[in-house]
């Protein structure tokens, strides 16, 4: 056999080869293993749902957090890198300043030093946490993640250091076991969670505020008695399809202020970094239980060019608030 002959049969018996592995990997389910040590904080993760955001490849309009662990100085340092999807864990990670210190001092908002935001890239499973800090300067709490899968890891906070601003830092954490990838939730204006319906009004546009109004009824009646939770009625957490850019909304008026009313409306004035899909995550109080609302939307797109279906947020756990 001469030698184009010779690699020619090769490389036959090398696609041979390829072709029967391929087939046999496709009847098997996907398993998320620990995750090797990565070089850099990688962020650009690729995702079905990254078309859903194209446009914001460096051409932000609005300022962003959570896609740097690094930022004004201050690293988020996650101690802990994975979990077991399924099983109780101790999640682990410390603030540091540019020397390398554990940061121990931190300004309080909304009644805490540090908020933590758990999220699936799905964006099917959120949670809002609040850990408590050792003297030491490392934050802990326990988590139990329901799927596997890589998670975002947000810390929104600010340092107690004069001139400092608030920064969101984040950090990717994977929970082992076997995947199964899901598609982000069709877009919708009404959510259902524990016998409540919230139902959102106003649109999301791209480096232009715009007012989200989101009213809470249960039983067909309004609620009009909201209890304050973390010195507000509501609190809104926007992340982006694709990336997971962090947008954390204020309310508009607060408890006590002698204008703002305990319910059924809650008001919100956010600006979208960029077209594309959103996750909105509702966090509000009533008799004594914390729930949280999750919606799919559109920048740009108005509420009503979206599904009126209501839909029950299965992802959105009031675990750990």
């Amino acid at each position: 056999m001469n030698a184009g002959l010779r690699i020619t049969a090769f490389a036959a018996a090398l696609a041979a080869t390829f072709g029967t592995a391929y087939g046999v990997g496709q009847g098997l389910d996907p398993v998320v293993a620990e995750p090797a040590p990565a070089a850099h904080d990688s962020h650009s993760e690729a995702s079905p749902a990254a078309e859903e955001g194209a446009g914001h490849g460096g051409h932000e309009t609005e300022p962003v957090g959570g896609l740097q662990m690094s930022e004004g100085g201050y690293t988020l340092d996650l101690r802990t890198s994975s979990v077991t999807a399924g099983t109780r864990s101790d999640l682990r990670f410390v603030i540091r300043d540019s020397t390398g210190r554990a940061v121990t001092a931190y300004e309080r908002e909304h009644e805490k030093e540090l908020h933590l935001i758990v999220a699936s890239r799905d964006l099917g499973t959120y949670r809002h946490l609040h850990p408590t800090r050792a003297a030491d300067g490392t934050w802990s709490i326990p988590v139990e993640l329901p799927r596997a899968g890589g998670y975002r890891v947000f810390a929104d906070f600010t340092p107690a250091k004069k001139g400092a601003e608030n920064l969101t830092l984040g950090a990717d954490l994977a929970a082992a076991g076997s995947y199964r990838p899901r598609q982000l939730p069709a877009p919708n204006t009404t959510a259902k969670i524990h016998g409540y319906e919230v139902r959102l009004d106003g649109a999301l546009r791209p480096g232009k505020a715009s007012e989200l109004k989101l009213k809470v009824s249960r039983d067909g009646r309004p609620v009009t008695d909201l209890q304050p939770y973390l010195a507000a009625y509501g609190h809104l957490v926007a992340l982006r399809s694709g990336d997971l850019a962090y947008l954390h909304v204020h309310p508009n008026g607060e408890p006590g202020d002698g204008t703002t009313e305990p319910g059924p409306e809650i008001s919100f004035t956010a600006t979208a970094p960029s077209s594309g899909a959103y996750r909105l995550f509702l966090d509000f109080k009533h008799e004594g239980e914390v729930h949280t609302a999750a919606f799919t939307v559109r920048a740009g797109a108005s509420a009503a060019a979206t599904s009126e279906a209501p839909t029950h947020e299965d992802g959105a756990e009031t675990h750990g608030h």
